[in-house]
């Protein structure tokens, strides 16, 4: 599923209009990014949490020459899904 698909899918449920679902999708997904650069944690109970992770640096090889590459610390946001929603994707229909 794509954005277009997940927000025609929410008018859908919810009964509104494109732009007004298109609109919650933005502005959700807004929330969680800009929580995300400040560093905070989003958790939203049943789905799962939003958060990020600190990659330390490291030295890496290429691949192609086997040189050594330095790859610098970096931070990168990470998903762990809720019990609620492993229990739901693992069950079977």
């Amino acid at each position: 599923m794509n954005k277009s698909e997940l927000v025609n899918a929410i008018a859908k449920k919810e009964g509104m209009e494109k732009k007004a679902a298109e609109k919650a999708v933005n502005a959700v997904v807004a929330a969680v990014t800009n929580a995300l650069a400040k560093g905070e944690k989003v958790q939203l109970i049943g789905f799962g949490t939003f958060e990020v992770h600190k990659r330390a640096a490291k030295t890496a090889r290429n691949p192609r020459t086997g040189e050594a590459v330095k790859v610098p610390a970096t931070k990168v946001p990470v998903f762990k899904a809720g019990a609620a929603l492993k229990a739901k994707v693992a069950k079977k229909k």
